[in-house]
């Protein structure tokens, strides 16, 4: 296998190969793996003219074509970008911006305005201008001659539970790693069409973006209303004949809840994968009978090991109230399940995520102190230095030498003088036929655990259809119910806003 030190690398291999093939779409344009590489290498240009080098560089643009030909200028400049959405509230933008500190702004005319806000002392400049650059191909050749697979690709932004983002630092051979194992296990192709959900500073994107700029594959940037509209969505799909999807849970789990595969025929659909919260087997059987001839995957993985590190390949059927598997590590991953004394959790026992690998990243941007807190020496290698990362994960293996996942740790409470997984009793109210979602927490000023329901239900519909599932000391103590469940912009349920109203 022929391993690159960048991404760009990459990329010119496939603009060569497929140069007249759509790359990446919107609703206004259709970019071909050539119009790809020419737009990158002019704003490339446009930065390696400012004189910076392994710099970062905030792109503040809508979801367009735009911002990926910006990702891939930055990636020729040697530098590494931060996506940073328009529709980002004003006070993340500026946390993000404080802990950054980019050399640069890049944005359009329609934002330039807006970004100056946030731009400070930052310089900004304009894709419209950067797209005038006269590229030199001998400055970007020996520009991207120096950039080491080590070296930083993207800094993307998560919630830190101190209320600052953490800026999770990932490397070009961390992002080629993860795309050339996922291509390579799920045979993804040039043929290969995908339907993108995930904001580009949310890591779900990452697959959706590097995957075919890697194989040749091409990417719709579907609309974000259109997630509201079950239906519409799903007649885009079948539209633009789409056969591969890689979305949060929440978005299958909608569709599945209004029907709408009744509706429309997506039996074009042949990879359908999911990550980044727990997938619950009742809407996932809803897919599986109306789409039977697709490949379902769960994956998981935290942002700190480049989107994913595990998954399973549905193989077999599962009740509703059943755990989905959450599988195998990916190839140049490694997989331990830790105890609080540092040992291997044994068969089936509970333990810790922590991850090893090429995936992993070189930590959290300018936060030294987070960063020791997660990515810490594997207390089993006593010889040399090696690092793990700590997801706060708790999982376990099953018969079939599958990792489960359980809950997160701080999901994990002490209630009535016994050990609860919050995450079970989700489970076992998710699996209940009324339900299309639901949250549970934990007040621990009151002692209660509170399920935050989404649906026209009473307590005592929840309490009797749960009773067979967890014993009484699980049961909730206090319901709140909401017309609708609130989501954050990656589309997970949103437990900050929910923790709000205990």
């Amino acid at each position: 296998m022929d391993v690159k030190n960048s991404i760009i690398r990459y990329l010119e291999e496939t603009a060569e190969k497929f140069p007249d093939k759509a790359a990446f779409c919107d609703e206004e344009r259709e970019m071909t793996f050539r119009e790809l590489r020419e737009e990158a290498q002019k704003i490339g240009m446009g930065l390696i003219r400012q004189k910076i080098f392994a710099k970062p560089v905030v792109v503040y643009l809508e979801k367009s074509v735009a911002c990926l030909s910006c990702f891939m200028g930055i990636a020729y400049s040697g530098n590494y970008y931060t996506p940073v959405d328009v529709s980002m509230p004003a006070a993340r933008v500026n946390k993000i911006m404080e802990t950054l500190h980019p050399a640069y702004i890049v944005t359009d005319e329609k934002n330039r305005e807006k970004a100056g806000e946030f731009a400070a002392d930052i310089p900004v400049l304009l894709y419209e201008k950067l797209l005038q650059e006269k590229p030199d191909e001998e400055k970007l050749s020996q520009t991207v001659s120096r950039v080491l697979d080590t070296d930083l690709l993207y800094v993307l932004f998560t919630s830190g539970s101190t209320g600052v983002p953490k800026g999770v630092t990932i490397s070009h051979r961390a992002v080629i790693d993860f795309a050339l194992a996922v291509n390579e296990r799920f045979d993804i192709t040039e043929k290969e069409k995908f339907a993108n959900q995930g904001p580009f500073y949310f890591d779900l994107s990452v697959l959706d973006i590097y995957c075919p700029i890697i194989s040749g594959a091409t990417t719709y940037i579907v609309p974000p209303e259109y997630f509201k509209f079950p239906i519409k969505l799903l007649q885009y799909i079948a539209d633009k004949q789409i056969n591969a999807l890689y979305w949060v849970p929440s978005a299958l789990v909608v569709v599945a809840n209004l029907r709408a595969l009744r509706a429309v025929d997506v039996s074009c659909l042949k990879k359908i994968m999911f990550c980044g919260e727990v997938m619950p087997n009742k809407q996932l059987n809803v897919w599986r009978k109306h789409v039977p001839n697709a490949m379902y995957v769960n994956m998981y993985g935290p942002t700190e090991t480049t989107c994913a590190s595990t998954y399973y390949v549905v193989d077999r059927e599962f009740e509703d109230t059943d755990s989905l598997p959450i599988g195998v590590p990916f190839e140049n991953t490694g997989i331990l399940l830790l105890k609080e004394d540092g040992t291997e959790a044994g068969e089936g026992e509970a333990g810790e995520i922590c991850i090893k690998g090429t995936s992993l990243s070189a930590g959290y941007f300018h936060a030294p102190e987070r960063t020791r807190e997660a990515f810490v020496q594997n207390p089993l290698q006593e010889n040399f230095q090696e690092m793990i990362y700590k997801t706060g994960d708790l999982a376990k293996y099953n018969e079939y030498g599958e990792l489960i996942y359980l809950s997160r740790k701080d999901f994990q409470i002490k209630h009535m003088g016994h050990r609860i997984e919050l995450g079970e009793i989700e489970a076992a109210i998710g699996s209940l036929d009324d339900i299309s979602e639901c949250c549970v927490l934990y007040d621990e000023e009151k002692h209660k655990i509170t399920a935050c329901i989404a649906d026209e239900v009473t307590e005592e519909y929840i309490a009797d259809g749960i009773r067979e599932l967890v014993p009484d000391y699980m049961q909730p103590n206090r319901y709140i119910f909401l017309k609708e469940m609130p989501h954050n912009l990656n589309g997970k349920i949103d437990r900050t806003k929910l923790k709000e109203m205990l």
